[in-house]
């Protein structure tokens, strides 16, 4: 069944809510003139009945001022334009008219005594109409009220439906909450068509990526493998010393790269949730990762000061932590330049920090600010930024003219 645009529909909803209104209100009005015309002929009735058979002459025709009542005369003698004149103390209406002598006028004097309505009562009248002008200004606004919701709950039904929906991980039952043909064809149907299709999309590159992580993660994990048992294999041999120490820049280079791979692997993975709640000690990883590059610092005068002033526990994912940890560390020793030392790695209660001395060329680039990750010292940095930001933990990189300092926190 075709169905109005959104807009066509609410238009037409308040287009009716008015001309209910208005037609309502134009019967209450019109009901109440009719009620005060009845209202005034009925108390002019009943006062006419209580003087049976002598009907009262209450409204009476004057020629002369002099035959009018005392308490007109005085008025009468000012010589009034034509018109009608209201006298609200002595309860009297006075028309006056003209006459065949253009001199002077007539007068109509009309005795509304107990005719006119109590002012309390007029008072009630007005509350009445105007409770009733209230109620339908009420009733028009909870039916508009009411109209809306009803034309726009299929947008919040398709947002409430979208909300839940985890793209990385679409199911047979998302795909049947944002069908586009549950939301008819008008625009809520034509926005659940896009949503539809870009969720598929959005499927398709998520199944698509993990089918390329999971290849690559065997593509690159196999020649490390390889080369890592050759290594050994050369380490049982009888070398020169000039071949050992070729053999340890291959076995340096050989394990950055592997901790490489395991970054990015690292941050492509997402089969393995359920090491991302994990509980560890964070000085096992700080001590590893200063003894996998400690490398770095054979030929430099430097010293490495471990400041633990807590023992601090973090949850996330360890690998994850050590990868970051490992950079941070790296980075440190390679721009620390001979007698620059010493590095200062300090563990706090809940924050990490790596500080090393910087060269002239750094105090050339840096200022005394906080230093974006994309500028210098390691283009491992914003692979750390991920890791942290994956794990729920911060990362931030702050430079003066004398130092660098690195810091972790969760």
């Amino acid at each position: 069944m075709y169905r109005h645009s959104l807009r066509t529909r609410v238009a037409i909803a308040f287009a009716l809510c008015v001309a209910v209104l208005s037609v309502a209100w134009g019967f209450a009005f019109f009901g109440a003139i009719r009620l005060t015309e009845d209202h005034v002929l009925q108390h002019q009735l009943q006062r006419a009945a209580g003087s049976y058979p002598s009907i009262p002459m209450n409204l009476r025709g004057y020629d002369e001022v002099g035959s009018l009542p005392e308490s007109l005369k005085d008025w009468a003698q000012t010589n009034p334009d034509e018109g009608l004149y209201e006298f609200e103390k002595i309860e009297l209406h006075v028309a006056v008219v003209p006459t065949d002598d253009e001199q002077r006028h007539g007068f109509v004097v009309f005795d509304v005594a107990g005719i006119e309505a109590a002012s309390s009562e007029d008072w009630w009248w007005l509350l009445f109409i105007t409770g009733a002008v209230g109620a339908l200004a009420t009733l028009g606004f909870g039916l508009g009220v009411v109209v809306m919701r009803k034309a726009v709950a299929p947008v919040v039904q398709l947002a409430k439906a979208v909300a839940d929906i985890n793209p990385e991980q679409l199911s047979a039952e998302d795909h049947k909450r944002i069908e586009s043909s549950r939301f008819g064809d008008d625009e809520v149907g034509v926005l659940a068509r896009t949503i539809e299709k870009t969720l598929e999309r959005i499927s398709a590159f998520v199944e698509r990526e993990r089918y390329f992580t999971s290849s690559a993660s065997h593509e690159l994990r196999t020649p490390i493998t390889v080369i890592t048992g050759a290594l050994e294999l050369l380490e049982q041999s009888d070398l020169s010393a000039t071949d050992v120490k070729a053999l340890n820049r291959v076995r340096r280079a050989t394990l950055d790269m592997k901790t490489t791979i395991e970054m990015f692997l690292c941050l492509a993975r997402e089969t393995d949730d359920g090491f991302y709640d994990e509980q560890f000690l964070v000085m096992p990883l700080v001590t590893k990762a200063i003894d996998q590059q400690r490398y770095l610092l054979s030929r430099k005068s430097v010293d490495v000061d471990i400041d633990e002033l807590a023992k601090p526990t973090v949850s996330g994912h360890p690998q994850a932590f050590f990868i970051a940890v490992n950079n941070l560390v790296r980075n440190a020793f390679e721009h620390t330049l001979n007698a620059q030392g010493p590095i200062t790695i300090r563990i706090k209660e809940h924050e990490l920090l790596i500080t090393n001395q910087v060269s002239s060329d750094d105090n050339e680039r840096h200022t005394p600010t906080e230093t974006p990750l994309s500028q210098g010292y390691g283009l491992g940095l914003g692979i750390v930024q991920r890791l942290c930001e994956r794990n729920g933990w911060s990362f931030s990189l702050l430079a003066d003219e004398k130092r660098v300092v690195a810091r972790l926190s969760w």
